[in-house]
């Protein structure tokens, strides 16, 4: 089986909202996360001690397109790829991510497959907050999980935004191009 991989370029991945840091520690990663932004010292420490680190050799799944959606990854070094696959024989490349960025937001907020792999490019550590280990904290503090899930929210708007305008500006290329074409340009 021959895999194609073809770089596709959205920023729909993109991590808008990642502060500038020389630091590791996952409470400043946290807390340049909208989701984990305005939550004291106290409440970040209390989340921190429900996440998992996990490493993953170079081209391992950190899990597959179809998949259940279980938990939110923070990159905490390495690289990782977000690809779909259209069939068997060709993966898109949807994204690189790098130290600090993260993804899976949406399996904290709905009970869907995953939409696209996550695959380790070179060894890469992760810390993973699941989503049964997050409703718990919410559920123990609800108006910390209120910030919480107003920050998730405020994520996938974000992507959502950018994602329309990208998809607009292809509408209209094309359009163009068309336009060009019928007349003879």
């Amino acid at each position: 089986m021959h895999t194609q991989r073809i770089l596709t370029k959205s920023t729909f991945w993109s991590n808008f909202f990642k502060a500038p840091t020389e630091s590791d520690e996952l409470e400043n990663v946290l807390k340049s996360m909208p989701p984990f932004a305005k939550l004291s010292k106290k409440y970040l420490n209390l989340l921190i001690r429900l996440m998992h680190n996990r490493l993953y050799a170079e081209n391992e799944y950190i899990f597959y397109e179809g998949d259940p959606g279980i938990g939110l990854y923070i990159v905490r070094s390495g690289e990782v790829m977000i690809a779909h696959s259209e069939n068997q024989e060709e993966m898109k490349e949807l994204a690189r991510l790098h130290k600090g960025d993260f993804f899976g937001e949406l399996a904290m907020l709905d009970k869907e497959i995953r939409s696209a792999s996550a695959i380790a490019v070179s060894e890469t550590t992760v810390t993973v907050i699941f989503k049964p280990d997050l409703e718990e904290f919410i559920d123990k503090y609800p108006s910390k999980g209120t910030y919480i899930l107003k920050g998730l929210a405020e994520i996938i708007a974000t992507r959502l935004r950018t994602l329309n305008s990208e998809y607009t500006e292809l509408l209209n290329k094309c359009s163009k191009f068309l336009e060009e074409k019928e007349n003879g340009n």
